[in-house]
């Protein structure tokens, strides 16, 4: 998967919206609700490099591969970023992106969450 088709894919999940923010910060930020699952930076030099949150058990097995970090001020709330989405199987990356939405998802209000499940059907 290249940067565009990451960015579809997330914004194909139900509720979620995008945001960009530009200088200083320079990020597209992905939210579900207004809890954030994911986000690129779109300044160079780290143009598309993307993030986002991971279990404390997947940061760690990450952060052991080359072209995987942990994100700049996130990384301590388990957040990890991924120098180049190509380096990572499809299929991979899709799981860890349902897993950041799933737990931005669960930090919203019963409500908000209860919405968003009707569009999901």
């Amino acid at each position: 998967m290249d940067a565009e088709q990451v960015k579809i894919f997330c914004l194909s999940l139900p509720g979620s919206s995008e945001q960009t923010y530009d200088a200083p910060s320079n990020i597209l930020v992905l939210r579900v609700g207004d809890k954030k699952f994911a986000y690129f930076k779109t300044s160079e030099p780290e143009r598309w490099r993307f993030s986002i949150r991971v279990s404390p058990e997947h940061f760690l097995e990450l952060t052991d591969q080359p072209g995987i970090k942990p994100a700049r001020y996130m990384g301590r709330f388990h957040w990890v970023t991924i120098v180049n989405v190509n380096i990572v199987p499809a299929q991979y990356l899709q799981s860890l992106i349902l897993s950041s939405y799933n737990q931005a998802l669960s930090a919203l209000p019963k409500y908000k969450q209860a919405e968003i499940a009707k569009l999901k059907n």
